[in-house]
């Protein structure tokens, strides 16, 4: 017993000695110890070794976005000069302005940030729902349902695209306007005399936000329910002990322990309808509300018709991309401690 507790102090008094051995040592026999020695080495390599990988990962990730960039400031001089490489000689905003201006932005601006505050807070809401439903409930069908949620999100879009045109062009629910109108006969000829037409609105995105069938939504539910399910059961069975309903307890208690979550799963719609083309090709046409894709074009006001028209034009495309997601850049500055909160907690990742 008395060699167990006498072996730390022998221990340490040697690790004393020899710490003041070493300082009592000269300085260029100190650093020859501590710096010329293979372990040394061998660390220094491993170091210049990550530090390269990191720098070539980035080099190739952030040069595409630095090129992009560099060439929306050029002029169009600089597209046949040789000289010119990545920094341009003719630095002009001019590109910006025309698209500005002509393509109208800020128009596209207002209808995109309206179109996808909406249908990311629908989407949210409505989906944080079922999703607690589904986590929390015990219901016959459940894992099927829940199945055919995940169904959703492996059928291609493109697969639905003709019959949600059709629904939304020609919108009637079960013929009930037809049959209000004119009996069971006119009901038959819907598709002839339609009675609503949503195309060029904002209703049929705003429509499948509301009823969980919105791009996107089967990963929402699925990551909000993997979510509620890491929530304690009993911080709703003492909710419900203090008189609060199903509903109450959903709003007072667990939707403000969610808030990472849900601002993750609100900027992942709010982002892809942002940037999204497959609803806007379908559902909105060239007589529609003007919306961020359709400013991806060539300025008006621009002349591309000399020896670098190639470059130049995708360098104008290139800036209409950059104005576009400078709006999710500067969201996420903001929101991405959020966002890496909720993808942690979500259990789609290791």
């Amino acid at each position: 017993m008395n060699n167990v507790e006498t072996a730390p102090k022998v221990k340490k008094e040697t690790k004393n000695k020899i710490r003041v051995e070493f300082e009592r040592t000269p300085l260029l026999e100190r650093l020859k110890a501590k710096f010329v020695n293979l372990y040394f080495f061998q660390k220094v390599a491993v170091y210049i070794f990550k530090f390269l990988f990191l720098l070539g990962i980035s080099f190739v990730i952030l040069f595409p976005f630095y090129s992009k960039i560099s060439s929306s400031f050029m002029s169009p001089e600089d597209f046949v000069d040789v000289t010119v490489v990545m920094i341009p000689r003719h630095a002009t905003l001019s590109t910006y302005r025309a698209i500005i201006v002509d393509n109208n932005y800020w128009g596209a601006f207002t209808n995109t940030l309206l179109l996808s505050l909406a249908c990311a807070i629908l989407q949210t809401f409505i989906c944080c729902l079922i999703a607690y439903g589904f986590a929390k409930f015990k219901f016959k069908f459940n894992g099927l349902l829940f199945m055919l949620v995940i169904f959703t999100m492996v059928v291609p879009h493109s697969t639905l695209q003709l019959s949600m045109y059709m629904k939304f062009r020609y919108f009637d629910i079960f013929g009930i306007f037809n049959l209000l109108g004119g009996g069971v006969t006119e009901a038959i000829k819907v598709l002839k005399e339609p009675n609503l037409n949503l195309l060029n609105t904002f209703w049929p995105l705003i429509l499948l936000s509301i009823t969980g069938l919105g791009f996107k939504n089967g990963l929402y539910i699925f990551m909000l329910r993997q979510y509620f399910k890491g929530v304690p059961d009993e911080l709703e069975e003492s909710a419900y002990l203090d008189g609060y309903g199903v509903f109450k307890t959903f709003m007072l208690i667990i939707l403000p322990l969610s808030v990472p979550m849900l601002v993750t799963v609100f900027m992942f719609s709010f982002s892809w309808q942002w940037t999204d083309t497959f609803y806007t090709r379908a559902f909105f046409s060239q007589s529609g509300p003007t919306l961020m894709p359709s400013i991806v074009k060539v300025p008006r006001s621009l002349d591309t018709s000399y020896a670098g028209e190639n470059m130049y034009v995708a360098a104008i495309r290139n800036t209409c991309g950059i104005l576009i997601l400078l709006p999710l850049v500067i969201l996420y500055t903001f929101l991405q401690r959020y966002i890496i909160q909720g993808i942690e907690r979500s259990g789609i990742t290791g």
